[in-house]
């Protein structure tokens, strides 16, 4: 039996556990996002992005430690991984700030435009041919996001500028993920970015440190928590089901946005932002279930893509490498 057919079979037999996990994962990211806009009302973002990525060093490693892959940590692509890394420290530091600064719904409406991103980027930098129907799945959706802007009848801020920003940069970092995936390391994918986000954020320090007070420092050591339990989740539902399962899974955080939003920040979602995401969410799905129903894309659908960490601050569509998920394995034992 093939490891492909391995694969399938125990995905195929492990039911709704799949799609569970990924709404569990989710979940776990709205409120990870929650906390981190509970912290941007005191902290700079460079203070919450340094002290998350501090609390998350000891759990990133234990995890590696797990990874049988031979090899050093020597970029094999380093001008990509260079490029993956500058893209993913300006992502962290864009979405925290969009997060601490605008409304959960609308923030995730945004950042819901970085599969159609990834579709646009996919062109240039693998080469990849976008028929009609995707174009105009991209070009649908990029109207959501105006829906949701509104330009003209709103007034645009830093941090809308800030989600759309976050949104661009994970998708380049998607995108070149899926054309170096098979041949790094998860460990140099994975150390690189949150090494240069320590060194840049702890030299950016001085300029805007605060006294953390107990609880807060607690709600910093939380974040690190949640987007690790929420990586391993997103890692065991793509091991049980396919991507056109698990990936459409990250939509339901536009209800815990609207739910903790309204209890913890009095927000409630406008009209138009609801239209603008249902138009991109709809724009989104369509590009996944063509992509691998249909065979037009040769790379892994945009949705199912990344690296598990990325999600700590990117739109939490599951992040896993183009070919299989990590060697980090959460199966259960007796498989």
């Amino acid at each position: 039996m093939t490891s492909t057919s391995v694969t399938s079979t125990v995905r195929s037999g492990s039911g709704a556990a799949g799609p569970l996990l990924g709404v569990l994962a989710f979940a776990l990211y709205a409120t990870h996002d929650t906390v981190v806009k509970y912290l941007g009302a005191s902290y700079s973002v460079f203070q919450i992005v340094f002290f998350s990525v501090l609390f998350s060093f000891p759990l990133i490693i234990l995890m590696l430690l797990q990874d049988p892959t031979p090899g050093t940590l020597r970029a094999r692509h380093p001008w990509w991984n260079l490029a993956r890394t500058v893209s993913m420290v300006s992502g962290w530091t864009a979405v925290f700030y969009a997060f601490s600064v605008l409304p959960l719904a609308q923030t995730y409406a945004i950042l819901f435009a970085t599969p159609l991103l990834i579709t646009l980027l996919s062109i240039p930098v693998l080469g990849e041919h976008v028929g009609m129907h995707r174009g105009a799945a991209v070009v649908v959706g990029l109207v959501g996001v105006l829906i949701v802007l509104r330009p003209g009848s709103a007034d645009l801020t830093l941090g809308h500028a800030a989600a759309l920003l976050a949104a661009s940069c994970s998708a380049a970092s998607s995108v070149i993920v899926r054309r170096i995936g098979r041949e790094e390391r998860a460990a140099v994918l994975m150390l690189y970015p949150m090494v240069a986000s320590f060194v840049v954020m702890g030299a950016l320090m001085p300029l805007v440190y605060v006294p953390v007070a107990a609880i807060d420092m607690a709600a910093l050591a939380l974040v690190a928590a949640l987007a690790f339990s929420a990586a391993l989740c997103i890692i065991a539902a793509y091991r049980r089901a396919e991507a056109t399962v698990v990936a459409p899974m990250q939509y339901s955080q536009m209800i815990w946005a609207a739910l903790f939003g309204w209890l913890f920040f009095s927000e409630i979602p406008d009209r138009w932002t609801m239209v603008g995401a249902a138009v991109i969410i709809a724009s989104g799905l369509f590009i996944l279930f063509r992509e691998t129903r249909r065979n037009v894309s040769v790379n892994q659908p945009v949705l199912a893509t990344r690296l598990p960490m990325e999600t700590a601050a990117a739109s939490r569509a599951g992040l896993l490498p183009e070919h299989e998920p990590p060697a980090f394995d959460t199966r259960p034992a007796h498989r």
